[in-house]
């Protein structure tokens, strides 16, 4: 006899031992009582985890980073060299525990497109699409995310937000399930982004013409978005009619609905006329003296011929350079789903028609994230990074604004039984990303550089096979802010400090003489000192004889930093 659970199946009398085994009927029923307490107060979203198929991503293994010169970009130029960016290939459960090892804390925004699940073969499971026939699938999804959105709090620096990006299909799990990971009172907003600018007449109920962008802040009380510049339109409503030496300005109705115990007061106008009082329910939103000051100063208009209900000036001047993002954003502002597949066609020169990626984001939406939140040396990811369109946006404000961003994209291949060869990653994303620096059609080349990177499982206890080019690349990535190749040949590898003051970066592969000559001589070269690396920490100490290094130990260092055994 077979049991069905959640899509698994059970053989009677083959299922492992339960850990209730040995209870009996009183302390079954105890336990039950207990659970039955505790879920009936329990406030938020609850999802049977246990129930579902195991997502075989999540593993307790180590991850690293192999390089693929092949398919980077040449390395930046200049003092510092090496890649700025990455571009990492892999399941992003592993990314994102490799990247806790190196970038913890360290984030200031990472926005994400996860799948809707719609139904409709969005979501890569297992290999396989989850569809609308799974009975499971919501609490599939809920277990995925959760996992994912789990480790990526860990990397957000205190001042930094993610947003995620969301239709109906989810839209209320994942605001819950966000609030279960970075608390009730870091939320922040959730933006109605208005995709499409024409109704679906074949809609059932109504016409969905907008996703969600849900945002929350690690710490609500110490984020603060950017302010968004001014549109023209804005700026053009002010006037100067009275020629005002403080320059142009606006005005505001001086009447108020709420109550105000000095609000209501007869006022005389320059023209003699006398206005009794502010309209029935309405208050002077100023007391009489104040607006005595406020006449005194140029800053009541009364009308051109000095008649009318006084308004308050509001100089340009004076006005704060910005405005504060809203909640609701507008296709004509931000783009829409058909701008974004243009964009993406004319990136990729597939041809018109080609099916390169079903669901990209416009660049305008990704710039005005960008410009909300982050400055111009932040760090950006992206780990559901699907067409690079986050790339591609954080590059061309670079070019704009003249800044330094950082961005890294992770994607999986999304290859399935049915599509073994498709690799989404390096096809879609990357090519993508390389076009835009390379510069397409009318579009100019956007300085930056990318490497290519793919994740490699290594199993708890294989740590001592780890790869000498692997080891430099997890410690390049700890310590600083760019990759630098191996050099094969070299006793020592060596970064020298990004500036005056900071310590140097050291990895000797194998203790020998050569390789400690050349330590003492690169060390002596940096009076700052530097940390040192290597499988023989202790011996390297004792023979090299400098206090100017610090040392640790291979794998131990960077086992310790991935998390393993907790």
């Amino acid at each position: 006899m077979v049991v069905r659970r959640g899509g698994l199946r059970y053989g009677v009398g083959l299922m492992p031992p339960s850990r209730y085994d040995d209870l009996s009927h009183e302390e079954l029923v105890r336990l039950l009582e207990a659970r039955d307490r505790r879920d009936a107060t329990r406030y938020g979203l609850v999802w049977e985890a246990n129930e579902i198929e195991r997502d075989r991503a999540i593993n307790d293994d180590f991850v690293a980073l192999d390089l693929d010169p092949d398919l980077s970009t040449p390395p930046g130029e200049g003092p510092a060299g090496g890649w700025r960016n990455l571009i990492i290939e892999g399941d992003n459960f592993d990314a994102l525990r490799y990247l806790r090892m190196t970038h913890a804390g360290r984030v200031r925004c990472i926005y994400i497109d996860p799948p809707y699940n719609t139904g409709n073969r969005d979501f890569v499971y297992n290999d396989r699409y989850v569809d609308a026939t799974d009975a499971w699938r919501h609490s599939t999804w809920c277990e995925f995310m959760y996992q994912r959105l789990s480790l990526a709090k860990d990397l957000l620096t205190q001042d930094g937000v993610i947003f995620v990006s969301i239709d109906d299909n989810e839209v209320f799990s994942l605001g819950l399930l966000m609030q279960k990971v970075f608390g009730e009172g870091n939320f922040v907003g959730n933006i109605i982004w208005q995709k499409i600018f024409s109704p679906k007449n074949t809609a059932k109920h109504f016409s969905a013409d907008h996703d969600f962008i849900i945002a929350f802040a690690l710490d609500g009380d110490a984020w603060r978005p950017n302010l968004l510049p001014r549109s023209e339109a804005s700026i053009e409503r002010y006037k100067n009619p009275d020629n005002d030496p403080r320059g142009p300005w606006t005005s505001g109705d001086v009447q108020a609905r709420n109550p105000y115990s000095l609000g209501i007061y007869p006022i005389t106008c320059p023209s003699g006329r006398v206005i009794p009082g502010p309209s029935k329910g309405s208050y002077w939103r100023v007391s009489a003296e104040k607006l005595k000051e406020l006449d005194a100063d140029g800053r009541i208009w009364w009308g051109k011929d000095g008649n009318g209900v006084p308004r308050i000036k509001r100089f340009l001047s004076e006005v704060i350079e910005g405005r504060v993002p809203q909640t609701i954003w507008y296709h004509t502002e931000v783009g829409s789903t058909q701008d974004a597949k243009k964009e993406l066609l004319a990136a990729m020169d597939y041809g018109d028609s080609a099916p390169v990626f079903s669901t990209p984001k416009p660049l305008a939406l990704m710039d005005r994230i960008l410009r909300i939140a982050t400055g111009p040396d932040d760090l950006v990811l992206d780990f559901f990074a699907g067409s690079g369109t986050t790339a591609h946006a954080v590059l061309k404000l670079n070019a704009e604004d003249g800044g330094r961003r950082r961005f890294i994209l992770v994607s999986n291949a999304e290859a399935t039984e049915a599509e073994p060869d498709k690799n989404l990653c390096r096809d879609v994303c990357a090519r993508r990303v390389g076009r835009a620096i390379a510069g397409y059609g009318a579009h100019p080349p956007l300085p930056g550089d990318y490497a290519y990177l793919r994740c490699t499982k290594i199993r708890r206890g294989r740590l001592l096979s780890l790869a000498h080019e692997q080891v430099w690349t997890a410690l390049q990535l700890m310590h600083g802010e760019s990759l630098h190749p191996y050099q094969p040949g070299a006793a020592v590898q060596m970064r020298p400090p990004a500036a005056d003051g900071d310590a140097a970066l050291y990895y000797v592969p194998k203790v020998t003489t050569r390789a400690l000559e050349a330590l003492a001589e690169a060390a002596a070269g940096h009076p700052a000192g530097g940390i040192c690396y290597s499988w023989q920490p202790d011996l390297v100490r004792v023979r090299l004889r400098s206090g100017q290094l610090e040392h640790a130990g291979i794998p131990e260092a960077l086992a310790r930093k991935f998390r393993l055994g907790r």
